[in-house]
């Protein structure tokens, strides 16, 4: 039973962290309005969840990009607002 639900927990913790990457994040104009965001292999309509500095914001990618080479997500200004990052333009933030 105790090895049954370590497997489980191994299991568990190697699909959440699976998608999970780490890199710079910018922000842009963008297409629509909200929370929305620009990201390279993420399906068109998925929720990403993009982490700095003890905050945390759910976004939909609704764009292809950035095309800066270390940055690996890229914003709209409702989306970098919520996450706190206007006046620094880029930081490094945890994509899930």
């Amino acid at each position: 039973m105790h090895r049954t639900l370590l497997l489980a927990a191994v299991l568990l913790l190697s699909v959440t962290s699976a998608g999970a990457e780490s890199g710079l994040a910018s922000y842009y104009g963008g297409r629509g309005h909200g929370l929305t965001c620009a990201h390279r292999t993420r399906p068109f309509g998925s929720i990403v969840t993009v982490s700095s500095e003890g905050r945390s914001i759910r976004c939909r990618v609704n764009d292809r990009g950035p095309f800066v080479r270390g940055r690996v997500i890229d914003l709209s200004v409702s989306a970098a607002r919520a996450l706190g990052m206007m006046r620094a333009g880029v930081i490094r933030v945890s994509v899930q």
